[in-house]
């Protein structure tokens, strides 16, 4: 049966990337992971159910939410028009969760 990414999994993608800091800004409750001082991914560790937030293009944000309804969401307490919250349930290929992740680093570390 397949099992979907978990918190450490992300953790450790989102480490493996260069100069990536990570750290608790907003409490305990969100692990904030950053390049070159500005977030790229917020990964909240209090929800029932794992979502992170992913800074995204605005067109394939609109994309991403249109083909997976359910599981892509405007960004919670973020831009909406360039932050997806992504729900980890299974919908989305563990590839496709690590491209979503990939894409807000590099948007991010080349500003």
């Amino acid at each position: 049966m397949y099992q979907p990414m978990n918190i450490e999994t992300i953790r450790e993608y989102a480490l493996s990337f260069e100069s990536v800091s990570e750290g608790f800004p907003f409490g305990e409750s969100v692990l904030v992971f950053k390049v070159k001082a500005k977030i790229f991914l917020l990964l909240p560790l209090d929800n029932y159910q794992l979502q992170f937030n992913v800074k995204c293009h605005p067109e394939k944000a609109i994309e991403l939410r249109e083909e997976f309804p359910d599981s892509v969401l405007p960004g919670y307490h973020m831009n909406k028009k360039h932050w997806n919250t992504v729900v980890v349930d299974g919908r989305i290929s563990d590839k496709l969760l690590k491209e979503m992740i990939m894409d807000s680093y590099f948007l991010v570390k080349g500003k």
